[in-house]
């Protein structure tokens, strides 16, 4: 019989459907070196948030094919090493869809009439009436920064409460718009215009500080800011000092950049913030179902059958798998290449296959790169199921297309993307066994090897501008591991590919965009998980 390990306090609904088809053991509240000592009896281990699943555990776990987590987020699993021990890292990305929304929308409407503040004078036994006078939300405008899953129903809330929606969601299509009665606006029209924000979008480097000190600058007088998404979204000190020279009315926060809030956040001792402690998924029901959406998914890992939430490896044979292992972190890198890079909406990709890769099973290639496309929009919540209805919920179109003949190479794999009638396309091949290189970038040829950290510029081919580039990343001590260039012809436009040893902080950024010669720049992180070998084991 299946032997399970749940390592924190797992709803009890979960736990019946695991004991009905396992021998399951419930040790909350073990250390690293505790669960070392066990966890090479279990076939499984189920966690949430409490328990950091490490390297080290998920080596001695020998017997180990699943690992689960009960929510969303699996920052507390080292899925790279679950992945190359070949176990699959499941979660449960819908369970608290609802309870999320509901939250955002309650600390909504306790920020436009002052509840908690209210309150409190109450029960210190006061009758300020006019003192807490609020505002209706009828007829207000609600600015949606992201209208995925959770976004699209805190619209839904909103509408019945008679708010205008408007929303910035550079990913989603017009006509996806349209039919959830949400008007798409440019970043900087939604901010001028909204009475009320919320955010929706992952945390990630091109969000984070996405509302800032420049962004605060900008917005409408009175406005209200909701947070309930991801800590980072907003810079913090640029907020509490908005809010304390009146340029923002109110703001509501349940997520923030390090948690638990430090005790000197400036944000603790203002009267018109509102405060919670990560409460968004904490609600009975949501707790319930992540924990009967985990169960499920895992036994069926278990059991061999299709799983609908792995977040690391497709559920395919071992056979297939091993014919195209190879292939799989490098179209998720040429997705998030491409999507950090461009950005925007996606009304169609194309993905052509050439050469020895046209003759292997293409599905899980075409949604290993949707993954990398999506993910840079969505976060950890798209995998190997989902992601090609994502791609058809927001109206994008799939094509594949397989030549057996190509020059130069053993294998290539173009990325074509076509946004607003213009496509751009990205190209790249494998090496001997695993050497990934991007071989093309627009209509430019380079020789790059994926590395964690890059910026990608296009520039004016002339004296001094790679230089000046070089100059600024010495002066700012950030170290240039490798740079390659590619043009068409001298004197025209060109593309630089910096590989760096650091994250390049957006100061930075700003100087590079504003030299001489340089068009566009693009800084790009690619995972680490994405740039090693999954190794594939039948256990």
């Amino acid at each position: 019989m299946m032997k399970i390990l749940v390592s924190d306090p797992l709803s009890r609904e979960g736990l019946d459907l695991l004991e009905e088809k396992a021998e399951v053991d419930v040790k909350t509240g073990k250390n690293e070196e505790e669960l070392l000592d066990i966890i090479g009896d279990y076939d499984a281990l189920f966690v949430r948030s409490g328990t950091r699943v490490t390297a080290p555990i998920i080596e001695k776990g020998e017997n180990l094919q699943v690992i689960g987590r009960a929510g969303v987020g699996v920052d507390n699993i080292d899925v790279e090493k679950a992945t190359e021990q070949g176990i699959m890292v499941i979660n449960a990305p819908e369970g608290n869809t609802v309870s999320t929304a509901e939250h955002t929308v309650a600390m909504m409407c306790s920020l436009a009439r002052n509840i908690p503040a209210a309150h409190q004078s109450s029960k210190e036994k006061k009758w300020e009436r006019k003192k807490f006078t609020g505002v209706e939300l009828n007829r207000k405008v609600l600015g949606l920064f992201g209208i995925g899953r959770i976004g699209g129903e805190v619209g839904r809330r909103a509408r019945a409460m008679g708010m205008k929606l408007l929303a910035y969601d550079p990913h989603i299509s017009t006509e996806k718009a349209k039919k959830m009665d949400v008007e798409l606006v440019g970043k900087e029209e939604l901010l001028l215009k909204a009475d009320f924000i919320t955010l929706h979008m992952p945390k990630n480097s091109s969000t984070y500080h996405f509302i800032g000190e420049e962004e605060l600058q900008k917005v409408k007088p009175g406005l209200r800011i909701i947070n309930c998404a991801r800590g980072g979204l907003i810079d913090e000190k640029a907020l509490a000092e908005a809010l304390q020279d009146g340029r923002v009315a109110g703001a509501a926060l349940d997520v923030f950049e390090e948690e638990p809030l430090q005790e000197d956040s400036p944000l603790r001792d203002l009267d018109n913030v509102i405060l919670t402690p990560h409460l968004a998924a904490s609600t009975r029901e949501a707790q319930i179902n992540v924990a009967v959406q985990v169960a499920e998914q895992g036994l069926k890992a278990l059991q061999g059958k299709p799983v609908v939430s792995a977040v690391n490896v497709p559920s395919l044979p071992l056979e297939v798998l091993n014919e195209i292992k190879l292939f799989l972190p490098l179209m998720r890198i040429l997705g998030s290449l491409y999507m950090q890079m461009y950005g925007g909406s996606i009304d169609q990709v194309e993905i052509g296959y050439n050469g020895e890769i046209a003759e292997k099973p293409l599905e899980p290639l075409t949604t290993s790169c949707l993954i990398g496309l999506l993910q840079v929009i969505l976060g950890e919540e798209v995998n190997f199921v989902n992601a090609p209805y994502i791609a058809k919920n927001r109206g994008i179109q799939v094509r594949e297309l397989r030549s057996n003949t190509i020059e130069n190479y053993a294998s290539l794999v173009t990325l074509n993307v076509t946004s607003g009638g213009e496509t751009r396309s990205i190209a790249a091949t494998l090496f001997n066994e695993y050497d990934m290189r991007i071989v093309r970038i627009g209509e430019y040829s380079v020789d790059v090897t994926p590395y964690r950290y890059m910026l990608i510029c296009s520039f004016i081919d002339k004296p001094g501008v790679i230089g000046k580039v070089g100059t600024l990343f010495g002066e700012e001590g950030i170290n240039i591991a490798s740079m390659q260039v590619g043009r068409k012809y001298i004197g025209g436009e060109g593309v630089m590919v910096l590989q760096v040893d650091g994250a390049i902080p957006q100061e930075l950024l700003q100087k590079v965009k504003v030299l001489d010669g340089v068009v566009e720049t693009h800084f790009v992180e690619i995972p680490e998980k994405d740039l090693k070998v999954p190794k594939v084991h039948h256990k």
